[in-house]
């Protein structure tokens, strides 16, 4: 079967380059007339396969609605390209899942097993619960996977290099492997990984598939050495792979995978430009306004369970109550926008979120002074305008693969402004020695960081923002991209 797949798109494929992720370039959206509406869509990935300049190159994603499903099934095998949809110079071929195994393998899989172990959240006492329910969740990932690699062997020129993307596809590589053996084939994580203790809370079976699945790739890229490290001492422990890792290696059943470490960073050209338009310039006025002549403490993030908004809202209220100097002086700045609310989990952290930031108003507030300005609708604008208004930025997450926002900061500050940093953040590797650093279960240091951060002297801050911003831009998106693609070969 796979011969026959091989010999079959070898003379079908023609694209040179290929990425995978669940999420495309592209969405759309359907009007009560049922005519489609395409938005283009941005982020790191978007920014780094504009880096290829060639249009048979092609990005293979998941429809993630009933409008995407409608467009996908209205194009030629799904190529939005050849349907006349402007999807910005490159193919992209948008793959119809069965909705219920799109649900099982995203929502059960991705986001509420393999995204809470590589961020450490369980309860362990009551979750997980490995039962009769995930191993159908399961077979649905494998499914789900299993139709993104026979879409990219289909689309693959012969010996083409093909990058697969993030924890949604952790099994793709193998089994593209198994389709397609002349390709290059890289995986890259945007998340943490597991150390093997916490690893193998996952099924043998399942923990297993998981790495012999990325081993399909002859390259596994990480964010961080700490991650790409925790990756081997996985495949360690569970496969009995041989690793080495002073040459980054790890060689498993006859093949051996290299891992690299590309820190995604910041579009600086992008952000500064974008950063002062009319629209941000709006809302940093409306911002200014709010605040009067106070200090700012910002934070920018979604609702999700590793960021931690709810220690840092801890941590801002005992700075009020601990230090009453601050009292009227200093404007907490959070947006906290939705993120997966199909999930329970993240329902009530967000409901925790609000409660939390109602009694902080209710202790402190006075008639002229709102301590926290809280924004739960996402506003990208908004969020530049903060950037450039932060005095401190708060960026204090359980555990993060990189986190941006930490990069993104520095950059675009008007004034310069003082990173409070966990060092459980992917960032923090690059951006330590200017940032303050925090253990973001500690409330009480994080209230002190905060302190240290609105005290720190001008010209310090300014230093620090200068050297932040030249760390965080050090890799941006489409050497990045770049990067990945040479070190295939």
């Amino acid at each position: 079967m796979a011969d026959l797949a091989f010999e079959r798109t070898q003379q079908s494929g023609a694209a040179p380059v290929l990425v995978a992720s669940n999420r495309g370039p592209v969405s759309f959206s359907s009007g009560d007339d049922g005519a489609l509406t395409l938005k283009r869509g941005g982020g790191g990935l978007v920014s780094g396969l504009s880096a290829i300049d060639d249009p048979s190159a092609v990005w293979v994603c998941a429809a993630l609605g009933d409008a995407d499903r409608q467009a996908s099934r209205q194009a030629p095998n799904g190529r939005l390209d050849l349907a006349g949809h402007d999807v910005g110079g490159q193919a992209v071929r948008m793959l119809d899942i069965e909705p219920g195994t799109f649900a099982r393998a995203y929502n059960g899989i991705a986001n509420s097993t393999l995204w809470f172990v590589h961020h450490l959240l369980y309860d362990t006492p009551v979750t997980p619960v490995f039962d009769d329910r995930f191993r159908r969740e399961w077979e649905s990932y494998t499914a789900y996977n299993a139709a993104f690699a026979e879409a990219l062997a289909a689309e693959a020129a012969p010996g083409a290099a093909v990058l697969v993307q993030d924890y949604h596809l952790s099994l793709a590589p193998a089994l593209l492997r198994a389709l397609r053996p002349d390709l290059r084939i890289g995986h890259f994580s945007h998340t943490p990984w597991a150390p093997p203790e916490y690893y193998r809370l996952l099924p043998d079976d399942v923990a297993a598939e998981v790495l012999t699945g990325i081993l399909g790739a002859d390259r596994a890229g990480f964010l961080t050495e700490r991650w790409a490290l925790a990756f081997a001492d996985c495949c360690e422990a569970v496969l009995g792979a041989e690793v080495d890792r002073a040459a980054r290696t790890v060689t498993h059943a006859g093949r051996t995978t290299r891992l690299g470490v590309h820190g995604l960073g910041a579009d600086a050209d992008f952000l500064r430009e974008r950063a002062h338009r009319s629209d941000v310039d709006a809302r940093l006025a409306a911002l200014r306004e709010a605040v009067g002549d106070r200090r700012t403490i910002v934070r920018v993030d979604r609702t999700e369970l590793s960021k931690n908004i709810v220690r840092g809202l801890l941590a801002y209220r005992h700075l009020l109550r601990s230090r009453p100097e601050w009292q009227d002086k200093v404007v907490h700045i959070a947006f906290a926008y939705p993120s997966r609310h199909d999930l329970p989990e993240y329902r009530e952290y967000t409901a925790a979120v609000q409660r939390i930031a109602r009694e902080i108003n209710d202790e402190f507030a006075t008639p002229d002074w709102q301590p926290l300005i809280l924004h739960v609708n996402d506003d990208f604008p908004r969020s530049l305008a903060a950037y450039r208004l932060a005095d401190v930025a708060l960026v204090n997450p359980i555990r993060d693969g990189m986190n941006l926002v930490a990069k993104e900061i520095p950059v675009v500050s008007d004034a310069g402004c003082a990173l409070v940093l966990s060092r459980e953040a992917g960032a923090f590797a690059e951006l330590a020695d200017d940032a303050i650093t925090v253990n973001p279960y500690d409330v009480i240091a994080t209230a002190e960081a905060l302190h240290r951060g609105l005290t720190m002297p001008a010209e310090e801050r300014t230093d620090r923002t200068k050297r932040l911003a030249a760390a965080a831009t050090a890799l941006p998106p489409q050497q990045w991209f770049l990067d990945q693609l040479n070190a295939l070969g």
